[in-house]
């Protein structure tokens, strides 16, 4: 094992004692400015050096120690970079460092003097105490059995001409994941589920499921394409029933009540204005939905929830209701980098759980059915029973940012001068699967202007100083706008993933 100190230039006072006989004791002075900490090598160090190597160096020690949800990584090949790590655990301790001598005389051998010196308190150890993993090696393997190594063929080490990249290299896939638990743990088989009556097995072949638990809950939502000819004037029946289910409190009754008067005043909806506009809980919202609305899947009104009955394609007044994706630009044009975006990321790879991090606890699920009314209750907080949205989470003013870098807006929640989308007031022709009702590229317009909106905020915001403005080259206008043009970033027709999130919850 070896020890890292947070100040090593404390200093102890010595304590000797006289004889070395059993028994005997002595006091020593504990100073608790050294604090140390301990990671027990799963090895035997013959070379510093090298052992310092494999867990990072100091860097790498001190970064795991920074974050005290992130274990301790020991690579036993540093230098290959497919080499799989050994992780540490990070515990808390109580230990202290002594440092021992024994002096013995010569000439009397029986007579010692030992003395003792606290070098520290360790207050943190890391332990290896999980199996290695399976290491995989860049290597082929002839027919013969003779074997190859492909490093200085597929690892880049130096800036390379074509033919390095031209050269045939034997075919190499590594594994896309390792294991994700690195101790054993016991594994109790259950026996087969039993179902109720009237339950009917997926269409999938259940020899090809794997780790099936319970067949998934299903929420009854009709999923309608902008090609479909017809479309529903009346929700399922089983959607009716599961929303009679859990329909079990009053407010469950007046949210019924409050949603159908939303939709008779605009008949189609956004599931972020929906929560903002209805305090009900997520989980009998995607029960409620599904009875009042069906949900589009392509064209200018996907992700949207709309009314049975109404078809947007043909009215043009559902012009104000097409959706916009939009996407902060980033640039340096802009006056931010993708490093000081001024909007955090929805979701981000630090959200999920890697092995080289602890997993933390997470809340149970709670039974729809359980759930307490919402509304307000003498007996306990109204915060508590609080599910809606804030309004920046649909709708978009001028001089506040958007919550997240990407955003479903409607058309009529823009803030934004209307006759972007409204030069054709009137005159609507032709209902398109990519502009709907508008004019050709009054999306990409929008998007410019929103997009020097947040530009202006963020001018606003900060100083003039700490702008941070693109330098201008020395060839000229035209290399100008072909840096700009690199660093622009131009958003995509339509984001799946949002959709597909959604679309999962109310299948």
């Amino acid at each position: 094992m070896f020890f890292f100190g947070k100040n090593a230039a404390a200093v102890d006072v010595e304590a000797t004692t006289g004889s070395g006989v059993s028994g005997s004791s002595a006091t020593i002075s504990l100073s608790l400015d050294n604090k140390l900490v301990c990671v027990e090598y799963p090895a035997i160090i013959s070379n510093v050096d090298k052992m310092m190597e494999t867990v990072g160096g100091i860097q790498g020690v001190s970064k795991a120690y920074g974050d005290p949800s992130r274990r301790l990584e020991l690579r036993f090949r540093p230098r290959d970079p497919f080499c799989h790590p050994v992780c540490g655990n990070r515990y808390p301790s109580t230990n202290l460092l002594l440092c021992v001598k024994k002096r013995v005389r010569k000439c009397n051998p029986e007579e010692a003097q030992i003395d003792m010196k606290i070098l520290g308190v360790i207050g943190t150890t890391y332990k290896f105490q999980g199996m290695a993993d399976f290491q995989y090696l860049a290597v082929h393997s002839a027919k013969d059995g003779s074997q190859t190594s492909l490093y200085d063929k597929i690892i880049l080490r130096k800036p390379e001409n074509n033919e390095f990249f031209e050269q045939r290299v034997p075919l190499f896939l590594p594994p896309p994941i390792f294991s994700r638990l690195d101790t054993a743990v016991d594994y109790y088989y259950r026996p087969e589920i039993q179902h109720k009556e009237g339950y009917c097995p997926p269409t999938v072949s259940r020899d090809n499921l794997i780790g099936l638990s319970r067949a998934r809950r299903p929420h009854n939502a009709i999923f309608i394409n902008f090609d479909d000819q017809n479309i529903p004037n009346e929700p399922l029946e089983a959607a009716k029933v599961n929303w009679k289910r859990v329909c079990v409190h009053a407010s469950d009754t007046k949210a019924e009540e409050q949603m159908k008067k939303m939709f008779e005043s605009r008949p189609i909806w956004s599931g972020n204005a929906v929560k903002a506009n209805l305090d009900i809980h997520p989980d009998k919202l995607k029960l409620l939905l599904p009875v009042v609305a069906y949900y589009m899947v392509t064209g200018p009104w996907r992700s949207l929830w709309v009314r049975f009955g109404y078809d947007p394609r043909k009215t043009p007044e559902a012009k104000k209701f097409q959706v916009l994706d939009f996407r902060i630009r980033c640039s340096s044009k802009h006056g931010y980098t993708s490093n000081d975006m001024p909007v955090k990321a929805k979701r981000s790879t630090f959200n999920y759980t890697l092995p080289i991090t602890l997993n933390k606890t997470v809340p149970q699920a709670t039974n729809v059915t359980d759930l307490a009314p919402e509304g307000p209750n003498p007996g306990r907080s109204a915060n508590i029973t609080k599910y809606q949205l804030k309004e920046s989470s649909y709708v978009f003013r001028e001089g506040t940012l958007p919550p997240h870098r990407q955003m479903f807006y409607q058309l009529c929640d823009l803030d934004v001068e209307r006759n972007v989308f409204g030069r054709n007031d009137g005159q609507e022709e032709k209902c398109d699967e990519r502009d709907g009702w508008c004019l050709s590229r009054t999306a990409d317009d929008l998007r410019d202007i929103m997009s020097s909106m947040i530009k202006q905020i963020i001018r606003n915001k900060r100083p003039e100083s700490s702008v941070t403005r693109p330098k201008a080259p020395e060839s000229g206008q035209d290399d100008e706008d072909e840096e700009e043009d690199e660093d622009e970033f131009h958003p995509s027709e339509g984001s799946d993933n949002e959709m597909e999130t959604e679309m999962l919850d109310y299948m």
